[in-house]
């Protein structure tokens, strides 16, 4: 029988997540590292999963969603190099875990998610944590937002069956986008970099992520 953690005990517990599951693994980036350090995932949690809050493993939040490993959530943002000034779409909003740490990284935080009632739920979290630099919006995450496009950087939290195009149009040059691609059974995670009229593009970790569902194949 598993027992409630008191609030202390979360902030040891995200100390040995930070130090054991990332640092060890090979994440340097102190931005990043420090940013996981501050923004408190049980928070994020479903109270039954808070528990497992800081535990190397995703944790259900309904709608078929999850709150990614912190290993892989880590992994994307040391990838996309972000700078604090910075302006960010994050395609999958969830709980709004990711969009709290974009919002300690960078400027401005776009995200978006298909789901209205995790929207609603991550912007009550993300505005009670005091975040005014992140904007959550209901729709279509495989086509971005192209109102508030350029995007210096891109991450998706959800596989896709190939590149959207769309999202890749609305990188800034320079921009940088981490998205992981393909079916259920085989996904890998891919980076992108917009080099004037190039796309580059880099082959990265093996992942296992929920389907970015685009309105258009329904």
């Amino acid at each position: 029988m598993r027992f409630p953690i008191n609030l202390d005990v979360y902030s040891g517990l995200r100390q040995q997540m930070v130090e054991r599951q990332l640092r060890l693994r090979g994440i340097a980036d102190e931005r990043v590292l420090q940013a996981m350090l501050r923004v408190p995932r049980h928070e994020f949690a479903p109270e039954r999963f808070r528990d497992q809050a800081y535990e190397d493993h995703p944790l259900p939040i309904g709608e078929g969603q999850t709150i990614s490993q912190p290993y892989i959530v880590a992994l994307m943002l040391e990838a996309l190099t972000l700078s604090p000034h910075d302006k960010v779409l994050e395609v999958g909003t969830g709980s709004g875990y990711v969009t709290a740490l974009l919002a300690e990284l960078v400027a401005e935080v776009i995200s978006i998610e298909r789901h209205s009632s995790l929207a609603e739920e991550a912007k009550k979290i993300v505005s009670r944590l005091g975040y005014r630099n992140a904007q959550i919006y209901v729709g279509d995450g495989s086509r971005g937002l192209h109102q508030f496009a350029p995007y210096n950087a891109i991450v998706v939290s959800a596989a896709a069956p190939h590149l959207p195009q769309e999202l890749i149009d609305q990188l800034a040059d320079g921009g940088r986008m981490m998205i992981p691609v393909g079916e259920a059974d085989s996904q890998q995670l891919q980076f992108i970099y917009k080099d004037g009229g190039r796309i580059i593009m880099r082959m990265r970790e093996l992942c296992r992520f929920v389907p970015l569902v685009s309105d258009s194949s329904n």
